[in-house]
Formats: C-alpha cells, structure tokens, sequence
C-alpha cells in the first residue's frame, strides 16, 4: 500500500519530482527517462509506467529558466527509446507467437486468435501502431500484438518512427509552451489527471461503440 501511495505521488507530482531528480541525478537524468520510456513501451510487463504525463512534465521542466535539460536532447534521445522499445516489444511478440498459440486446448492461447490478430493488423495495422502512441496500456502491448500476429517489419517500422516522433515531440512541446502558465502550474495535477482521461477517451468510445453493434440476446 505504501509503494502504491508513494508511485501514486510521484505519477500526479511529477513535475516537482523531476526538478528533485534533475538536482540529485543530474546529467544521469537522460539515462533515467530514457529507460523509462524504452521499458513503458517496450515491456508488456510495465504498462503502468507514466508516458503521456512524463512528456509532458519533461516539457514543462524544460521551459524553465536555467532549466538542467536540453529539450532538442531529451526529445531526440526519447523518440529513440520509444523506438526501439515498439522494436524489441515486436521483437518479443514475433518470437513468442508461435510458442504462445500452439497449446490447442487452451482458451487463451487457442491459434484462432492468432489468426484473428493477424486479420485485425491487415485492416487497421497501420493506424493503430501510430493511434496506440497516444493510449495507456495500449501502447504498450500493440507492438507485441503486431509481432505476434507477423504484421511485416517494414510496415511496423515505418509507423513505429513516425508514432514515436509525433507522440514524443507533440507532448514534450505542449508541457514546453502550457506547462509554465500559471493556471497550468497551479493545477498540474489536474491536468496530469485529464491527460490520461483524455488518452484512455478513445477506448473508452469504441467499448461502448462495439456494444452497441453486438447482436442483443433474446
């Protein structure tokens, strides 16, 4: 309960931690949210990482004066992370797929999904690599989901740079230019809170969407 509580402080603070990290941790700094991107969306395990929020807190930390951290930097080496975390996500995906689908009795691992998976990703696999940037939980198992289902590599890594470049840079510069307004600053909470409703909307829409298509029971 302690280290929920004390994760939950760090997630709605943010922008107070990374001033505190920045001093402590000084040029390792980089090191730290490079890892943390690389892991949030490259490990299906750490999803729960922040990502959108830290963006943005990272601009906001940024757009300080006499700010620790280079924004050209930190954008450059962040959009690397995020790109080789879809990659070895992809890479994880791709190699257990063919593990993870054989057991023929089971439901979870029945090779139907497989085959389901792979008829999702040739529809919508382009856009959904780029859209999943924007949304927890989301973002980080579709480049797994894209490995397993064999989406081809060239595809994946196309929208997998141009994802990671549009996310990375369209956050960290909404923190850069909005993070220092007063109300902002004064409510950065409030508005970590509305980042993540605002990414978890579209879920949320096409949820009640796919109900309201199901065939009711009798």
């Amino acid at each position: 309960m302690e280290l929920l509580q004390t994760l939950l402080d760090v997630f709605l603070h943010l922008d107070a931690h990374l001033n505190e990290w920045a001093t402590t941790l000084g040029p390792w700094l980089y090191v730290v949210l490079f890892l943390v991107i690389f892991c949030e969306t490259g490990l299906v395990v750490t999803p729960f990482l922040p990502g959108d929020s830290l963006l943005f807190a990272i601009g906001a930390l940024a757009s300080l004066d006499g700010s620790p951290i280079s924004l050209p930097i930190m954008m450059a080496l962040l959009i690397v992370a995020a790109v080789l975390g879809d990659a070895v996500n992809y890479a994880i995906g791709d190699y257990l797929g063919p593990q993870v689908f054989q057991y023929d009795g089971s439901r979870l691992f029945d090779p139907k999904h497989l085959v389901r998976t792979q008829e999702f990703y040739e529809r919508h696999g382009r856009k959904t690599i780029l859209l999943a940037r924007f949304v927890p939980i989301v973002r980080t198992f579709a480049p797994f989901v894209a490995g397993i289902g064999r989406m081809t590599y060239p595809v994946f890594a196309m929208w997998n740079v141009s994802g990671a470049i549009v996310w990375v840079i369209s956050l960290t510069l909404a923190g850069y230019f909005f993070g220092e307004i007063p109300i902002v600053k004064e409510n950065f909470e409030t508005v970590i809170l509305a980042i993540v409703v605002l990414s978890v909307l579209p879920i949320a829409v096409e949820y009640l969407r796919a109900r309201a298509r199901a065939p009711r029971s009798a």
